[in-house]
């Protein structure tokens, strides 16, 4: 069989002889020789031909002038490599050459649920009903530019080019050129941003993705879903289906980033009301084009009178509105708000004059026009409605309690913080029922509690279909959801906005299951939800909080108890799974992790977080956009058609043990060994990580706390840095390797062949380890320790070199990632690259913690951003 990677090799080559030519061009050939003989070094090292020591000498020769652009080098080579990786996951999919059937395909999904005893008309039913949501969220990791971004969309339309001609022909002659001035031109541009983005910018890059990639994969997803549930099932998709919509956090996550306010969210919502406009003004413009046909139903032709062209004369009064709303958001975005007027304000009055165009051309038998562009646009309109993306808020439960602080305060009714719970329930549920105005007209409150009200104020203004949920963090009582219903009463929201509880903290997921059910035993918010509840459960800070393994066990058992508990009521859940881009954080293979969920947690519905460098890896080209849009929609079917087992008596006993065990040993040396976060702010770039602009949002919730008060993303971030990646794997390690080497050996062995959650859990603990890199985290601790840490270092290390051990002991085999050839040789490919990265890292932060310079600083950054990119999944 032909080597399938041998054109990703190529094309990893090619790009690497451009931008080698670049960097001669521009540094001259001793710069270029000094870079060659570090890459050829690196790679030696790797292959054992060649001494770490070898590589050390090399970069201690280097100029503090050379530091920058031998970094930019190594990092730009990065960004190549994943282009030319992604690129060929599209051609890979293009082509018919497999070397075997994906189970994970839609196809294959749709034809196993037949084949497992589903009805067809129930696989049809179920496809009709599917109800996911992918939330784009507010705070990426993605190091990169959009400018950079944009140039690596275009080298990748140059590859699939050169794929269609001979490479000596002109037309890949003029290809190779048009790809080296694009390498130049990445080369000669600042890959550091000037200054951190703003909400409104994250959002703007939200929309990019969605005008670049998305407007185009949806249409086809949808259309590829349609014809292989026909061919299974014998039925199509209802025309207004929408399996998957999008929502976002951008310029809606206001928990801990006081630069998203309301003005911002007022702002993201009118330019995502424009930018939907402005995409359906080109559809229709298309559809103009197209239906110039005369023949038209009486319904059509009573509508826009006697006229040879009537599609065209309907579509010319559609483009009218559309432009008055494109027009209506530009003059709220630049004058303040306003009423509407004339433009669409409901996805349906859009939906209707398309639909006696779908109409009239069925009715004429013209099915096959009909089934073209119109139905892409009504498509699209099913997904993105009006407002292209579904705003979320999000709040601390704490700044919902200050409110009602100040205002119980201006009642003289007491101090609300001091109350019980019971109190605090009867105080909002009087309040929610009562008819009188809350707010007194006199009241003087706050700034922080002003901008709550002035966000509730914003959301009174939106259409139902601008909003997703409202998610509250750090939820832990009834009170913290009562407690926003009744602010959003009172701000003059007519309608039932989804309010969903965040449980993060293990304590919390503890108590979700006993908080929901509280909640649905208050008669008045049983009818506020209207038999439908979402939770949303945090991956990110139970994982820093407990550990990775305690956090994912208590993350299944909670999911498992609100399941219960909303069977138990007769209300349907949908669970909002906050997850990253690594394991610490929740994150791997999307299909994988659905369909390790507790039987019946996913019934057809299902919201989950997309994030920072994510985005753009799963949707930034329409091609890969459709694969994993087909992975979402077919394993929430599979999981919701043929759910797993539930876990056995046994397996749950020993989850449950080595959770405990894992708590326990990961917060012995994170929360209780006083050496820890020392080493952690003396071996990581963890300090240095503010410099460097990624998110709007600050690195911490409190400047002047400790690891504590880290976010999650920024603590992932400065382990993956240094390859220790501890998060992953600290306490798990010891608790697997007890339960192995016990009598509890035959159970686990037991889980892993049987329960798809524990086989999800650990193929992620290995992808993750694999990464790891013992040699190159004592290099840091040579060069960035004090002596009183090194001990903790050392046993660390030794604790990682155990752990990657460990894994092939579970899986009864040689290596890590054995299995898993792609993921492993993409990391083969990266390592040579990364590694000076690393060494030239470790020596900056040495340097800028001694002596710090403006040059010193700027490589740092690019080295962190070059990190980054090669690792991936980096937050």
């Amino acid at each position: 069989m032909d080597d399938l990677h041998a054109p990703l090799r190529d094309n990893v080559r090619l790009l690497g002889q451009l931008l080698g030519t670049t960097v001669n061009r521009d540094l001259g050939p001793e710069f270029f020789e000094k870079l060659e003989l570090i890459r050829k070094t690196s790679k030696a090292v790797r292959g054992g031909e060649a001494s770490r020591q070898q590589l050390f000498d090399l970069l201690a020769e280097l100029s503090d002038d050379e530091l920058t652009p031998m970094s930019r080098a190594f990092s730009q080579f990065l960004n190549l490599a994943n282009l030319a990786e992604e690129y060929h996951r599209v051609r890979r999919r293009r082509s018919l050459v497999v070397s075997k059937p994906d189970p994970h395909a839609l196809d294959q999904v749709l034809e196993e649920t037949l084949k497992a005893g589903i009805e067809p008309e129930q696989l049809a039913e179920k496809a009709a009903e599917l109800q996911i949501e992918l939330v784009l969220t507010a705070h990426p990791t993605e190091v990169n530019r959009r400018t950079f971004i944009q140039k690596y969309e275009t080298m990748a339309q140059c590859l699939s080019e050169l794929d269609r001609v001979h490479h000596l022909s002109a037309p890949g002659i003029n290809l190779k050129e048009r790809l080296q001035q694009l390498v130049s031109e990445a080369w000669y541009t600042s890959e550091i941003r000037e200054q951190r983005p703003s909400p409104v910018d994250e959002a703007k890059w939200g929309f990019a993705v969605i005008e670049n990639s998305l407007w185009k994969a949806v249409p086809r997803f949808l259309r590829n879903f349609d014809r292989e549930l026909e061919r299974i099932s014998g039925q199509r998709l209802p025309i207004n289906a929408a399996p998957i919509r999008f929502a976002s956090w951008m310029g809606g996550d206001r928990d801990g980033n006081p630069f998203v306010t309301a003005k911002v969210t007022q702002e993201v919502l009118l330019l995502a009301r424009w930018m939907a406009a402005d995409l359906y003004l080109k559809d229709v413009g298309q559809l103009r084009h197209e239906l110039s046909m005369s023949r038209a139903s009486d319904e059509l032709k009573g509508l826009v009178g006697d006229c040879s062209e009537p599609y065209r004369e309907l579509l010319r009064q559609v483009r009218s509105r559309l432009q008055a709303t494109r027009n209506w958001a530009k003059h709220c975005l630049d004058h303040g708000w306003v009423e509407p007027e004339n433009a669409y304000v409901r996805d349906e009055e859009l939906r209707e004059s398309l639909m006696i165009c779908d109409r009239s051309l069925r009715s004429c038998g013209m099915d096959e026009i009909a089934d073209g562009c119109l139905r892409n646009t009504l498509r699209r309109l099913a997904c993105f409605g009006l407002n292209l993306v579904r705003l979320d808020i999000r709040q601390n439960s704490e700044r919902h309690a200050k409110v009602f602080e100040e205002l119980v305060a201006h009642y003289e009714l007491g101090d609300y913080q001091s109350w019980s719970e019971t109190e605090k329930q009867q105080y909002l549920l009087t309040e929610l029922q009562s008819k009188r105005p809350l707010f007194p007209l006199q009241w003087q409150p706050s700034t922080d509690v002003q901008e709550v009200l002035d966000t509730c104020q914003v959301i009174a203004r939106q259409q139902p279909e601008a909003l997703g949920s409202y998610v509250i963090s750090m939820a832990g009582q009834p009170s913290d959801v009562l407690a926003v219903a009744l602010l959003l009463k009172e701000s003059g929201v007519n309608f039932p906005i989804r309010i969903a509880p965040l449980f993060e903290t293990l304590a919390d997921l503890n108590n979700a299951g006993p908080c929901i059910n509280a909640l649905l035993d208050i008669d008045w918010y049983r009818d506020y939800v209207n038999d439908h509840q979402e939770v949303m459960i945090g991956y990110s800070d139970s994982s820093k909080d407990a550990g990775a393994l305690a956090a994912t066990w208590g993350q299944y058992r909670a999911q498992e108890a609100l399941t219960e508990v909303c069977n138990q009521h007769g209300v349907a859940l949908t669970l909002f799974h906050g997850r990253g881009g690594t394991v610490g954080r929740g994150g791997g293979p999307s299909h994988t992790a659905i369909l390790s969920q507790p039987p019946g947690s996913v019934d057809g519905s299902l919201r989950v977080t997309e994030q920072g460098e994510m985005i753009r890896f799963k949707f930034g080209m329409p091609d890969i956009a459709v694969r994993n849009l087909e992975l979402y929609a077919g394993a929430v079917l599979e999981a919701s058609l043929l759910p797993p087992a539930a876990p056995e008596p046994q397996w749950r006993q020993l989850m449950d043990s080595m959770a405990e065990e894992a708590h326990q040993l990961y917060r012995h040396v994170v929360r209780e060994d006083p050496l820890f976060v020392p080493y952690f702010r003396q071996l990581t770039p963890e300090q240095e990580l503010a410099k460097l602009p990624l998110g709007s949002r600050p690195a911490k919730r409190n400047a002047e706390g400790g690891v504590e008060s880290l976010r999650a993303i920024p603590w992932i971030f400065a382990w993956t840095q240094t390859r220790l990646m501890l998060p992953a794997w600290l306490g798990s390690d010891e608790a697997l390797s007890n339960a192995l080497n016990s009598d509890r050996r035959a159970i686990m062995e037991e889980m892993i062949e049987q329960w798809p959650f524990f086989r999800a859990y650990i193929d992620m603990l290995e992808m993750v380890l694999a990464k790891t890199e013992p040699e190159i985290v004592e290099y840091y601790e040579q060069r960035l320790v004090s002596e009183e840490y090194l001990s903790l270092g050392e046993n660390l290390r030794q604790r990682l070199v155990k752990a990657r051990a460990l894994i092939p002991q579970i899986k009864h085999c040689e290596m890590l990632l054995e299995d898993n050839e792609t993921i492993r040789q993409s990391i083969d490919v990266r390592n040579p690259y990364i590694d000076p990265l690393h060494y030239l890292q470790a020596e900056l932060l040495r340097r800028d913690r001694n002596c710090p310079n403006e040059v010193v600083e700027k490589a740092l950054m690019v080295t962190m951003t070059g990190i980054a990119t090669g690792m991936r999944n980096t937050g």
